[in-house]
């Protein structure tokens, strides 16, 4: 698998409203997300300790599911959730932000008819990692760089199914997608083996209430996600077990991440482009690119073209 991955970043953020007939947001299964995220970077319970000790948890979010035919059942919130033996089913991934971006080729220094608003820009929903300025992740290749970003598109060719790649080819022309042979280790993130792995499923449905509904508003804050988060970095892969300690220990570096902590620019970085965001599509000036810099976010490698 080659890819062609500088100015693109189609992978990381959502660019429908760049484009009259944008797709509805990528999922892989049958059951539909409650959420309305375009791409889901879906983490394993080792990943997420791993971001919750460094104090990332405010880059985490989860997905839940509604439910299929067949599937058991919870209702949270007023909300039917897919489940588990009474377990409501949940991912954990990585949070986006709206951000001003050139993406495809598009000039981020173009101007309006008047000269002076940097219009190139646009304001879209993009990881929280990404770097607008230079389009790349701000932890890719490190230590807390997700396997599923790592492994993209393997997955999608493993199964036959449309890459952001070839989307991105076809909404804006070049070539992104070099060689579309799939990496052979590449896994299924809902093979069955995923339970507790990187699918999981809450043993206390009533510990919910009040999270689910601002999950699914697309709103949560941090104490909504943290009874999603701890269950996942305590699950046991293959199993519905959850460690107690384990829980604990998440729920204590949640609380308190500490001031120091390497993720602590992420919580910043989210209310400042919060803050300052237009409506996604809408242009943006160019002032606000180094926004995630200013709260401490760490540079980007620089581009190369490397077999992914």
């Amino acid at each position: 698998m080659h890819l062609d991955c500088e100015g693109c970043a189609g992978c990381c953020l959502d660019w429908r409203p760049l484009v009259a007939d944008g797709s509805d947001h990528e999922r892989r299964g049958r059951r539909d997300p409650m959420d309305d995220r375009y791409n889901f970077p879906q983490l394993s319970g080792r990943e997420v300790r791993g971001f919750i000790e460094a104090g990332y948890g405010d880059a985490l979010t989860v997905r839940l599911f509604e439910p299929d035919e067949g599937d058991d059942v919870v209702c949270v919130d007023g909300h039917d959730l897919a489940a588990i033996r009474g377990r409501p089913v949940f991912l954990v991934g990585l949070r986006v932000a709206p951000k001003p971006v050139a993406p495809f080729g598009i000039d981020p220094d173009a101007t309006d008819e008047n000269g002076t608003d940097a219009t190139g820009r646009t304001w879209l929903d993009a990881c929280v990692f990404l770097d607008p300025a230079t389009l790349q992740c701000r932890i890719h290749g490190g230590d807390r760089y997700p396997e599923t970003c790592s492994t993209y598109p393997g997955t999608n060719l493993h199964l036959g199914r449309e890459t952001e790649c070839e989307r991105v080819e076809d909404a804006f022309g070049g070539e992104r997608l070099l060689d579309d042979e799939p990496p052979a280790d590449v896994s299924n993130p809902f093979d069955p083996g995923a339970l507790g792995d990187s699918v999981f499923a809450h043993p206390s449905p009533e510990a919910l209430e009040g999270a689910v509904d601002r999950v699914v508003a697309g709103d949560p804050r941090r104490e909504h996600l943290i009874p999603f988060l701890t269950v996942a970095a305590g699950s046991a892969p293959g199993t519905l077990a959850v460690d107690d300690d384990r829980v604990r220990q998440a729920e204590t570096a949640l609380r308190d991440p500490g001031e120091n902590a390497e993720g602590s620019w992420v919580g910043d970085a989210l209310s400042a482009w919060t803050e300052r965001a237009g409506e996604p599509g809408t242009p943006a000036t160019g002032s606000w690119v180094n926004a995630d810099r200013k709260c401490g976010a760490p540079a980007t490698p620089g581009w190369t073209r490397n077999d992914q």
